[in-house]
Formats: structure tokens, sequence, C-alpha cells
């Protein structure tokens, strides 16, 4: 295999829940390939970097490896090296913490949907302090 689909790559390592997710931030100008914007259908190779915008910070990882189809997230690191700066972690890192733990007092318990978007930052990006951990 010489190259994959820039949506699916992006799908098949976890960065995106599902592929038309993929799809959408490529075509709204989140992805670049190399520091270029593209389209889905945009071929990725071995060795290629890819700037993803998600949450607010960009995430920069480097291809590794080419797969055909999603892999379980253990595997995930095989494939794909992150080598998103630092200052972009520590903005994440913010983020985290501002919608965590400062929460004005007196403002009850998070509603259903407020609980939702914290579970989801949350768990997005559970999975990055796995990679740190292993470097």
């Amino acid at each position: 295999m010489g190259s994959v689909r820039v949506d699916k790559y992006l799908w098949c390592v976890r960065l995106f829940k599902t592929r038309s997710l993929a799809t959408q931030s490529t075509k709204t100008n989140k992805v670049l390939v190399n520091g270029e914007v593209v389209k889905p259908a945009k071929e990725v190779k071995v060795g290629d970097t890819i700037d993803v915008r998600k949450n607010n910070i960009w995430i920069k990882i480097k291809v590794t490896q080419l797969l055909k189809n999603r892999v379980g997230a253990k595997l995930v690191s095989d494939y794909y090296k992150d080598i998103t700066p630092q200052e972009e972690l520590d903005k994440l890192e913010a983020l985290r913490i501002r919608l965590v733990q400062n929460r004005p007092k007196g403002m009850g318990r998070p509603t259903k949907k407020e609980r939702r978007d914290m579970e989801d930052l949350v768990d997005d990006w559970s999975h990055w302090d796995e990679l740190e951990d292993d470097e």
C-alpha cells in the first residue's frame, strides 16, 4: 500500500469518531498535510506530517505506517507519532482545567449537556496523556 486518503487515515487512527467527521473537518480547512490545505481525497504517505485543528488546538502528527482499516485504540501509536508542540498541549490543559475545575460557586450541578461536554473533552484527549507517557 503506497498511500491512503487523508480522511480515511484520520478516522482509522481514531482522531475522529466517524469518517464523515474527518471528511467534514478536511473540507472546512481544519486539516493540513505538509503545511498545505487539502481535500478529503488527498493521499498521504509514510513520512507526511498532518496538522488537525480540534478543540481549538492544532494537533500535529507524523505518519509512520499506513493502514487499511480502523484499528483498536491500543494499536494507534504504531501508525503515527505525535509531534504536537508543547504550547498547543498547554492550551489544551488550560482549557481542560477551565471547563472542569472552575465552575462558579452557586451554579449548582452541571446540566446534562455541560456534563457531556466536559466528559467528551476529557475522553477525546485521554489518549494523548497515554502517548506522552510512552515517550
